[in-house]
């Protein structure tokens, strides 16, 4: 008997570590396609809410600024590079551009609401780690959207519109409101949505297979005991919770 999961990834598409735990869980999944169906929703979390709109800085300036210097900033963005390459992706940071995300996010809310959600996040994180795209430029998300299978013009027509803005931000604080203070986060529910198991950050593949397992018995199991606190037992720490 086929168990079917939901789960929202509360992520940013500047955070490296929601890149590579996309990757991770994906493999998860491909591991447990035979006996559990999982829907995924992306839900928006911002690094840095505070950037300017309209503005971007090179990474290497911003991580500079934040964590203490050029020579830690360049350590911190070798190990993500290091870490993404293992998982077969291909960081490009000296290229990255950070900005701010609200557009991109409101840009992925659309993609829910019309389909492609799934193509857009994946091009969007192509765009920033790999590509040096400004993404929080209307025309660069625009081709981005095209490219994974959107109606650039619509799309275009969007962005210029604060349609899904207010969604958005709702969305924001209820992570805030909710203890998700570090991305990604993967909050699993069942079919009803009346249980829910949050597990942060980018989990080894075997992690999550043992997650998704776990949490598919219990749900296939109207007698199984759920977590006082709602949040599921990963059996390891996370590699982190991005805050870079």
């Amino acid at each position: 008997m086929r168990t079917t999961l939901a789960v929202e990834i509360w992520s940013d598409v500047v955070c490296p570590w929601c890149y590579i735990g996309k990757r991770r869980f994906e493999r998860a999944l491909a591991e447990v396609a035979d006996a559990i169906d999982v829907d995924i929703v992306y839900r928006p979390y911002q690094l840095d809410p505070t950037a300017v709109p309209g503005t971007n800085t090179p990474v290497i300036e911003a991580y500079a600024k934040k964590f203490g210097g050029p020579e830690r900033a360049a350590q911190i963005i070798q190990h993500v590079t290091d870490v993404a390459a293992v998982d077969g992706i291909t960081f490009h940071m000296e290229r990255a551009l950070r900005a701010n995300t609200l557009l991109a996010h409101r840009l992925l809310w659309f993609a829910e609401q019309t389909g492609g959600q799934h193509e857009v996040k994946e091009r969007l994180l192509r765009a920033y780690f790999e590509d040096g795209l400004d993404i929080a430029d209307r025309d660069v998300l625009a081709d981005c959207a095209a490219d994974a299978g959107l109606d650039h013009s619509a799309v275009r027509s969007f962005l210029d519109t604060t349609d899904g803005l207010t969604e958005v931000r709702d969305f924001i604080a209820h992570a805030q409101d909710n203890g998700i203070t570090a991305v990604p986060t993967f909050v699993f529910s069942d079919p009803t949505q009346s249980t829910a198991w949050m597990v942060p950050g980018a989990q080894d593949t075997d992690v999550f297979v043992r997650v998704l397992r776990r949490l598919a018995a219990r749900v296939a199991d109207a007698d199984a005991d759920v977590d006082a606190d709602g949040v599921a037992d990963a059996d390891a720490d996370p590699e982190t919770g991005s805050d870079v």
